[in-house]
């Protein structure tokens, strides 16, 4: 769906806490959540406002947004840091 809403709280609402806690206490996964987030602010932006970029940019971005999703997630399911 074009323009819909990916944040991190939204993905993994079962987990808001644990993002909170880790946002706050562990410096990598705050980097990696931050650059998550706004690769997810610039797509939607391309997405919704329609302005031209060529689809091999597109998808990388949305590569590099899927692949920070599932470094994000691995942070998540692990207890142990």
């Amino acid at each position: 769906m074009l323009g819909e809403n990916h944040a991190l709280v939204n993905e993994f609402a079962e987990y808001v806490d644990k993002i909170q806690q880790l946002k706050a206490s562990h410096p990598l996964f705050a980097t990696l959540s931050t650059r998550y987030h706004e690769l997810d602010h610039k797509i939607r932006a391309l997405e919704l406002t329609k302005v031209p970029t060529d689809d091999e940019h597109f998808v990388a971005l949305k590569l590099e947004r899927l692949q920070l999703k599932d470094k994000l997630y691995q942070y998540l399911i692990h207890d142990a840091l």
